[in-house]
């Protein structure tokens, strides 16, 4: 596994705990089709939640939210129809979050939800 996919994967990881532990209910991880990949599905409340995790190890390229361009929450607008099309009893309430995670040289990561990003 490449390194890159590794801190992925553990942010991915950390986001999953993050929103259960905030009353989330995960409802798939990594949706793939021909458009993209959604990385988390959730649900709060009744809300279908769309979540977009980004990982970083430090702040030289920037804050991991700050990776989300309009360009990427574009897509994730289609691929939340896309998954609403393939799993019709998805809901009508849709939110787009965004979980960013920064690894610590030492201890417990750093993660700040924005909920409702775009």
């Amino acid at each position: 596994m490449r390194a890159k996919d590794a801190i992925g994967r553990y942010g991915e990881d950390v986001a999953v705990r993050h929103l259960r532990d905030a009353g989330l209910e995960i409802v798939e991880r990594n949706w793939r089709c021909a458009e993209g990949e959604i990385d988390i599905v959730a649900r709060e409340r009744g809300a279908l939640v769309i979540c977009e995790v980004k990982t970083r190890s430090s702040a030289v390229c920037g804050l991991p939210v700050e990776a989300v361009t309009r360009k990427k929450a574009d897509q994730l607008r289609r691929l939340a129809l896309l998954w609403l099309q393939a799993h019709p009893a998805g809901g009508a309430d849709v939110r787009f979050d965004v979980v960013s995670v920064m690894r610590q040289p030492v201890g417990a990561a750093v993660v700040e939800h924005v909920r409702a990003a775009f």
